[in-house]
């Protein structure tokens, strides 16, 4: 593919509820850029989309870098990949049907990067379209920044295609493709309001054009469309858009509205032209034939291939030999880049998702892009003995594609942690997994790493006496225990040499090996103080071992003297939810045994929650949160401290303890 000038690209992210037909719409572009001979019926089956995908497409002699999204948001990553490299954006909806989550959260997205964005309404060809009550529904969000450019002309049988009041143009469906005809006149007073409201917001764009506005004269096409593009780059002005993917209708118009309203990197960048190469890596693909794939932004300078890079995160070098970009799927090899363009990169051995490469290793890293952090957690195991290894290789590779999930070794548990962002992204990495990398795993509950510690005081002594037959052993100890706001606190009051100074190191040491095992359900002990203040040692058979083992018999009477308790860990949960849900969620907060701290007012209308739950009734809670707001809440979750587990509790958790003992 030849190099393009920066004012030629676009880079448009793809954003919706699953279902929406974004897939669709890809088809439909690459059908109009003669790419294809075909797009799908809505009725088709469709694969479920857990990647961001990179498309290539020129048309009209500009280039198109179509970042396909998930509209699962457990692939919430993916959407924040795609953000980190575009300059615009398109949000499909579905004409059929009230906004959905997918849409609202894609909308907060762009809202969040602050992203020009047009609002295309899909099937509006269908008996069941209503394409008045979407526009409500985005007016109650976003007011009179919303600015429909088209109005459905006609509505099932008499369907005919749609009126663009931006041109004064009409576009009619003719049962195979859409072809220009002259406005209908039957629609003047219907779009009048509406093309008056986008004169409006082009005289706001310009004091000239304002003074033109109220002077009664006419704007002229080119005069509208600066202001529209001038509106729709600050965020005063959403565009909507509206056709039928499956029909290809509209699909020429919103590609022309890439062109006319959404930023080129020249309107992005402040750097045009520079002598020095820079990009930035947002996306990682691990191909079993090719390696690592690299999608890269260029965010200054104009370069061809074969060039040095220094990876300014890594202090480390990259040979790139040849540049490409992505063509209905398949690589094809690029004359160069320039400032804005996107381009893969295929076997950087040293180069990860966030990286920044350039030519020159005295510029500064761009500040890598911000994943969410883990939803939920879940326990993984292999189907199969001695794959363990297999497993590690295969996350390690996979965090490389997906840096939105976490894992680790658990040395308390003996079990594999993943964090990921509910069900279905656990399950894709689990597919994955067997797919790449031929290991098939199972799901598991989390074990709770819970606490021992003790509410009481003891005094007692521990002594180690063994005779058989030469040396023998001998170590006696006396140590007071008591709870402690450290989580472990050693003291020694000897006097007389009663134990040597050389065995109290020892002691400490038995008491630090026996705190990992207590004496309730065999977890670690936390939080006690142990004073060692008397004992007694033989000239002969006393030992570091006699005295560490002495220590462990004091630790065992200790404990059980001073009123062993359980702790589990408590979480504390950042939710945010619409207003709607409030009852409903400080509701199952109580039932989880936890407590809502406060709450206030969060952006577009939802409420912020601050709440502690036990970790124990939180490993499933963004499937509860799912259920109970209809995908529209989520949260952030944090380790706080340990606390006393309830009495009844307490026996089941110790009772199941021994029994898998």
């Amino acid at each position: 593919m030849r190099k393009y000038e920066s004012e030629k690209i676009r880079n448009v992210a793809i954003l919706g509820h699953s279902g929406s037909g974004k897939s669709n719409l890809i088809e439909a572009i690459h059908f109009t850029a003669g790419l294809n001979n075909k797009i799908s019926k809505p009725t088709d089956a469709v694969n479920l989309t857990s990647s961001m995908k990179l498309f290539s497409v020129e048309y009209h002699n500009n280039k198109y870098n179509i970042l396909d999204t998930p509209g699962y948001f457990d692939f919430s990553g993916e959407v924040i990949s795609a953000m980190g490299a575009a300059s615009g954006a398109i949000i499909v909806v579905d004409g059929t049907t009230d906004l959905q989550v997918g849409t609202d959260k894609a909308l907060e997205i762009t809202d969040d990067f602050n992203v020009p964005r047009l609002i295309f309404v899909n099937k509006i060809d269908s008996e069941k379209a209503e394409y008045d009550k979407i526009l409500e529904q985005l007016r109650e969000r976003y007011g009179k920044k919303i600015a429909p450019f088209h109005i459905p002309w006609g509505k099932g049988d008499s369907f005919k295609g749609f009126i663009n009041v931006v041109g004064m143009f009409s576009r009619e469906y003719n049962g195979k493709e859409c072809v220009t005809v002259p406005f209908p006149e039957e629609y003047r007073e219907e779009a009048a309001p509406v093309r008056e409201m986008l004169l409006e917001s082009v005289a706001e764009s310009d004091e000239a054009l304002m003074d033109k506005y109220f002077n009664g004269e006419e704007f002229t096409n080119d005069e509208i469309r600066r202001g529209l593009r001038a509106g729709v780059l600050n965020g005063d002005i959403i565009p909507v858009l509206c056709g039928s993917t499956a029909k290809n209708i509209g699909i020429h118009t919103l590609l022309d509205s890439m062109i006319d309203f959404l930023p080129s990197p020249v309107d992005i960048l402040a750097t045009r032209y520079s002598t020095d190469f820079i990009i930035r890596v947002f996306k990682t693909v691990v191909d079993p034939f090719i390696g690592r794939i690299s999608y890269a932004k260029i965010v200054e300078g104009d370069v061809d291939p074969e060039v040095e890079l220094f990876n300014l995160n890594r202090d480390s070098k990259e040979k790139v030999t040849k540049m490409y970009t992505m063509v209905n799927g398949e690589l094809k090899e690029m004359d160069g880049g320039v400032a804005g363009d996107i381009v893969v990169l295929t076997k950087l051995s040293d180069t990860f998702t966030g990286d920044t490469l350039a030519t020159s290793k005295d510029k500064t890293p761009i500040e890598p892009l911000e994943f969410p952090k883990p939803q939920m957690l879940v326990a993984i195991e292999p189907a199969n003995k001695g794959d363990e290894d297999k497993i590690s290789t295969g996350l390690q590779r996979l965090m490389e594609e997906d840096p939105s999930f976490t894992w680790e070794r658990n040395a308390e548990t003996k079990q594999t942690v993943l964090g990921v962002q509910g069900d279905i992204h656990v399950n894709a990495l689990k597919d994955k997994l067997k797919d790449k990398f031929g290991v098939a795993v199972e799901l598991h509950d989390l074990k709770v790493p819970y606490r021992e510690t003790i509410k009481g005081k003891s005094d007692v002594q521990g002594k180690h006496k063994k005779q058989s037959g030469g040396h023998g052993q001998y170590g006696d100890v006396k140590i007071r225990f008591e709870p402690s706001r450290e989580e472990f606190e050693f003291t020694e009051e000897i006097f007389g040499g009663s134990v040597p100074k050389s065995y109290i190191p020892a002691v400490e040491k038995g008491l630090r090996e026996s705190m990992e095992h207590g004496i309730l359900a065999g977890y670690p002990v936390t939080h006690i103080k142990a004073t060692l203040y008397d004992g007694s040692y033989h000239d002969v058979d006393s030992s570091e071992m006699a005295f560490k083992l002495a220590a462990n018999l004091a630790f065992k009477k200790g404990m059980e003297e001073a009123r062993p308790v359980l702790l589990e860990p408590i979480m504390r949960l950042s939710i945010v939810v619409p207003e709607e849900y409030m009852g409903d969620i400080m509701g199952d907060i109580n039932k989880k045994r936890g407590k809502v701290l406060g709450m206030e007012a969060y952006k577009n209308r939802k409420q912020l929650i601050k709440a502690e739950a036990p970790q124990a009734e939180t490993f499933k809670y963004a499937i509860d949160l799912k259920a109970m707001t209809q995908g529209k809440g989520y949260f952030e979750m944090e380790f706080v401290r340990y606390e006393e587990v309830p009495a009844q509790m307490a026996e089941k958790i110790v009772a199941q303890a021994k029994t898998e003992e």
